[in-house]
């Protein structure tokens, strides 16, 4: 039997989450580990919750934050306690800390969170509502989440947050969606107020803030799909676009999976790489493009779609693809018959990551197919016809036919 507990002797590193209330709101086991810490450290604002004790070192994060690692671990066995907001393993301390400091060697105490607090003072059901954080991070991160009737609650950046996330709205058809900004929860300065993201110029918050959002969505508005497939003509483009039938196809084949990240090579509009990142939040991708007009379309693309962290590499493969991040997977839109291409991104996946690549001409089907006889895997035509107006009536406007290949690297393969 493995045991995971370790005698208090060992945990050290205390982290202690703390509240408006302060000192008050403690409680004596969280007090217990303030008072005996050699060091006392945490944001400014948290410090002057905490009365000051003599003989005991307090140190206010400085910018950035890890500079203060060295002065934390000089004191690696001796008694240290963080003070943090809420709940320092939601978006808090606590993670940035475990990468430096062993699990075993930390003790965490959480009071409430912002979003406890906000679903109690809401009385909303806080497993049905989604939680995120734009404190320190871009506004759009909230627009794949807008779906009719959902209800979101996004931790701030500072005061002008409600009224960036109320243009958001607005911008995509949400104007209508109730907006409850919850400021210092928890403490005497409290204060809840209400407004829509439809009001022409929403109030400035005070800085420490959370805001609700129960979304109420307009006819036509751009509520994302939880299927691939996106209508292109939501995409910024010049024409060079995996077509949304095919793009939905092509993301089944690449499968993504929680938490993998995908090169999308030859990106062109970066379609494919929005589409990935918006399979699940913890997604990554990186998006190869060689035109400089092109590549300027995809950050662009990427914040329309609340997935900024999509990353841009200008250059032409198989030479842009050198020190970049492992894939675990990897789709070739564009440049397969450019030696060199496939060799580089197969080699660069582990075993058990997925190479699929699409051709539009006889040439790139040729090399697919080669591809196909000497690493495996699978090849599909596919061919697709849109109705469009023909005089007075419709008429079907095939699309150029794709190829696709898809192929497992093998486990056990270098």
């Amino acid at each position: 039997m493995i045991s995971t507990s370790s005698p208090p002797a060992e945990r050290w590193l205390s982290v202690v989450g703390i509240g408006e209330d302060g000192w008050d709101g403690l409680s004596p086991a969280a007090r217990a580990l303030v008072e005996r810490a050699e060091l006392l450290a945490g944001g400014a604002r948290h410090l002057d919750l905490v009365p000051e004790r003599p003989g005991q070192a307090r140190l206010a994060w400085p910018s950035p934050l890890t500079d203060a690692l060295p002065a934390l671990l000089a004191r690696r066995g001796r008694p240290v306690c963080v003070l943090a907001s809420g709940d320092p393993c939601w978006y808090g301390i606590a993670t940035t800390l475990g990468r430096a400091v062993p699990a075993a060697q930390t003790l965490v105490v959480p009071a409430p969170s912002a979003f406890s607090l906000a679903a109690a003072r809401l009385g909303w059901a806080l497993q049905d509502t989604v939680c995120l954080s734009v404190h320190g991070r871009p506004a759009e991160l909230v627009l794949p989440h807008l779906q009719p009737g959902a209800r979101l609650l996004a931790l701030s950046w500072d005061g002008a947050t409600p009224a960036r996330l109320a243009a958001l709205l607005r911008a995509h058809g949400f104007a209508a969606s109730r907006l409850v900004v919850l400021e210092r929860l928890g403490g005497p300065h409290e204060r809840v107020w209400e407004t829509t993201a439809a009001a022409s110029a929403v109030e400035r918050a005070a800085d420490l803030n959370t805001v609700a959002i129960d979304c109420v969505a307009a006819p036509g508005a751009r509520a994302l799909p939880r299927t691939p497939g996106l209508p292109d003509a939501w995409f910024a483009h010049d024409g060079q676009i995996t077509k949304r039938e095919v793009r939905a196809l092509t993301l089944s084949l690449l499968a993504p999976r929680r938490g993998e990240r995908l090169w999308d090579v030859g990106a062109g509009s970066g379609s494919v790489a929005v589409e990935w990142m918006l399979a699940d939040p913890a997604n990554r991708a990186v998006a190869i493009e060689a035109r400089p007009d092109r590549a300027a379309r995809i950050p662009a693309n990427a914040a329309a779609f609340g997935v900024p962290g999509l990353e841009l590499v200008q250059g032409r493969a198989p030479d842009a693809l050198a020190g970049l991040p492992a894939p675990d997977a990897v789709f070739i839109g564009g440049g397969v018959t450019v030696p060199g291409v496939i060799e580089a991104c197969w080699a660069a996946l582990p075993p058990g990551g997925r190479l699929c690549a699409n051709a539009v001409t006889v040439e790139g089907e040729a090399v697919l197919a080669a591809a196909a006889a000497r690493l495996g895997g699978t090849l599909t035509r596919v061919a697709v016809s849109r109705a469009e107006p023909l005089g007075g009536f419709l008429g079907w406007r095939p699309l150029s036919p794709i190829t696709l290949w898809r192929a497992d690297k093998p486990w056990g393969a270098p």
